[in-house]
């Protein structure tokens, strides 16, 4: 499989994924939500790591730049995505986290020379476009709840935006490390780990936003587990492999389709259909996205 279906593959884990944050994320706050489910994808990547001989991979140079990369990308990125959700709900968060897709391909080539060129410019331009179109409908009038704006509209979109940066630089930062052979599963058991560790000594030194808003229960704890699994375990290790094989900002390009795959799901969910503009964004990105695949 190439390194392109890999971030095809994650986005689609990442798209279900959201619909399930939704619950947890604003029973627990943005702070709370995302400690648990670090806590919980920790242990599982560990744990697969030293199954598969993973650990063995890992020298002492690579520990700093993972580690930073997890406090950046998954400390700051996701939590500031889970702020910018409870605010807005999922399609509109999520319209604002594939921004991380131009900062990217920006990043990309600006630090390794990348380029786009032929057919795989014109399908990373269908791509953007096509997520662009699809989050931007218009929603009709018996919008369902999670697209109610709760609190400053602002502040969302500065949430979001940081996610999206911290996405992006958190995968420049690993990029030249995974290149090496390095195993990726322990590279991201490595992220969560340092994402895991900046919580808990939020949590030591009683910073009150860092508590969460209600207790956690057996409910809750289950749809936390299953979004890790499905979000961090499996996508974000995709994610992994995919910048190991492949190109910083094509990954981040093809990994950025997230809105449109949820388009369905959010259908699915809510009973609200979405508008013809939406469809035809998911139509371009998917036109784009056979592109690169396939040139």
């Amino acid at each position: 499989m190439g390194y392109e279906w890999l971030a095809l593959a994650a986005a689609f884990l990442w798209g279900i994924s959201s619909l399930i944050s939704v619950t947890p994320a604003r029973h627990l706050g943005s702070f709370a939500y995302s400690r648990w489910r670090m806590a919980c994808v920790s242990i599982m990547l560990s744990l697969l790591a030293l199954a598969t001989g993973g650990w063995a991979t890992i020298t002492t140079d690579i520990w700093w730049p993972m580690a930073l990369s997890g406090l950046i990308g998954i400390f700051i990125g996701d939590t500031a995505l889970f702020g910018c959700m409870n605010r807005i709900g999922p399609r509109r968060s999520g319209l604002l986290y594939s921004c991380h897709a131009v900062f990217s391909a920006l990043l990309g080539m600006w630090l390794f020379g990348e380029t786009l060129e032929g057919i795989r410019l014109v399908g990373a331009t269908l791509v953007f476009s096509g997520v662009m179109v699809a989050v931007f409908f218009r929603q009709s009038s018996n919008a369902h709840h999670w697209e109610e704006t709760k609190g400053s509209l602002k502040v969302a979109i500065a949430l979001g935006l940081l996610a999206a940066l911290c996405q992006s630089l958190g995968g420049v930062i690993a990029k030249p490390v995974l290149t090496g052979n390095v195993d990726p599963i322990a590279a991201s058991a490595i992220r969560m780990i340092a994402a895991f560790l900046a919580h808990g000594t939020l949590v030591l030194l009683q910073v009150r936003v860092a508590q969460p808003v209600n207790p956690i229960n057996w409910r809750i704890f289950g749809m936390v587990v299953v979004n890790g699994f499905l979000a961090m375990a499996v996508g974000m290790t995709l994610i992994m492999y995919a910048l190991k094989w492949g190109e910083v900002g094509m990954v981040a390009l093809l990994s950025s389709t997230t809105p449109v795959m949820v388009l369905p799901l959010i259908w699915l969910f809510t009973k609200v259909r979405p508008s013809p503009s939406a469809w035809i964004g998911a139509a371009l990105a998917v036109c784009g996205a056979g592109l690169i695949v396939t040139s």
